[in-house]
C-alpha cells in the first residue's frame, strides 16, 4: 500500500510541476514582451508562440483532469515529448550548448516520472479492482 501512495505523490508533484510550468505561467506571461522576444530570437513567428501557448494550456488540462480518457492523456504526453525535445534543439541552434538549452531536458524527465507513475497507478488499480471482482457484490457489502 506504502508502494502506491509513494507513486501517487511522485506523479501528482510531477503532473503539478508540469501544470504549473507549462500551462499557467505561460497562460499570464505569453503576452509579455519577455515571452514575445523569446519566440522572436528563436526565430519563430508571433502567431507560433500564441499557438504553442493554447496548446499548452489544453494539454495540461488534460494531464491534470483525471476523468479524461487515457488515450487523450497519452496524446498529450506525447505532444509535451515533442514540445521538450524541439524546444532543446531550438535553443541549441540558436544559441549553442548553454543553460536554457537543457532546461526543457528537465521538463521533460518530470514528464517521464508523471508518466511512468500515471502508468504505474493505474495497473496497481487494475490488480486491485480485479480482485474485488471475484467476489459477489453481497459479499463486499457485508
Amino acid at each position: 500500500m506504502k508502494n502506491t501512495k509513494t507513486t501517487k505523490v511522485i506523479f501528482w508533484t510531477t503532473t503539478v510541476i508540469i501544470f504549473l510550468f507549462e500551462g499557467v505561467i505561460p497562460a499570464f506571461t505569453s503576452q509579455s514582451e519577455l515571452a514575445k522576444e523569446g519566440i522572436r530570437h528563436l526565430g519563430y513567428p508571433a502567431y507560433f508562440g500564441n499557438a504553442l501557448v493554447v496548446f499548452k494550456v489544453i494539454g495540461t488540462l488534460l494531464l491534470i483532469i483525471p476523468q479524461i480518457p487515457n488515450r487523450v492523456k497519452e496524446w498529450a504526453y506525447a505532444g509535451f515529448a515533442f514540445d521538450f525535445i524541439f524546444a532543446t534543439i531550438s535553443h541549441w541552434v540558436t544559441d549553442g550548448a548553454g543553460m536554457l538549452t537543457f532546461f526543457p531536458l528537465v521538463f521533460l524527465a518530470l514528464l517521464i516520472l508523471s508518466y511512468i507513475s500515471r502508468s504505474s497507478t493505474r495497473h496497481m488499480n487494475k490488480s486491485v479492482s480485479s480482485k474485488t471482482d471475484d467476489y459477489p457484490v453481497s459479499a463486499m457489502l457485508q
